[in-house]
């Protein structure tokens, strides 16, 4: 799959066990500019607080925040998917908080943001996997792929959890497996 940044409109990415410090270096990563929104999922538990967007918005050059229901998303924006609910991407790009049941034992779920991304921005949507102990994401990168959309995954051989980005890649074999410095050096590019 070639990997342009021409036409992204929003960038998605799915994180779980041992996504601390790879966020950590990703968005300290990011240009000053972004012209693209990132909405980040981050598998937390349900009495987590806002601590991870604060952290991350000390490392970042972008503003940092937590997703809100009904706000719209905005490019130059990283977005933080809060602990215990589903992110969704309505029509009119603005987010929905859900409550719904867990899906991959997960709340938030990666593949929850995935599909309404891929289905809100079709072929306009970078969906990236990283470490992680669970499949989850795997079906949502999939639909992202589907629409049109690209996909990157973290190579699982370095990944502190592999298991995530196995299973991502057996759902999409096609996808860009990438090293974290080479995604790092990618989502450089959307300025």
């Amino acid at each position: 799959m070639a990997l342009t940044k021409k036409n992204t409109e929003i960038v998605v990415i799915g994180v779980s066990a041992g996504g601390f410090e790879v966020l950590n270096y990703l968005v300290s990563e990011l240009p000053e500019k972004l012209i693209v929104p990132i909405v980040v999922v981050q598998h937390r538990t349900a009495d987590n607080d806002s601590y991870l967007a604060n952290h991350l918005n000390i490392l970042c050059k972008v503003s940092v925040n937590e997703v809100n229901d009904k706000e719209p998303i905005i490019a130059g924006n990283l977005y933080i998917a809060p602990a215990d609910y589903h992110v969704l991407i309505e029509t009119d790009y603005s987010f929905a908080l859900s409550k719904y049941s867990r899906i991959n034992y997960a709340r938030p779920s990666i593949d929850v943001l995935f599909e309404a991304a891929a289905q809100a921005y079709q072929g306009h949507c970078l969906g990236i996997i990283l470490t992680g102990k669970n499949g989850d994401g795997a079906k949502g990168l999939l639909e992202i792929v589907k629409a049109g959309g690209k996909a990157i995954i973290q190579d699982p051989q370095i990944a502190e959890a592999p298991e995530m980005p196995r299973a991502a890649i057996q759902a999409v074999p096609n996808a860009s497996i990438l090293k974290l410095d080479q995604i790092a050096k990618y989502l450089r590019r959307f300025n």
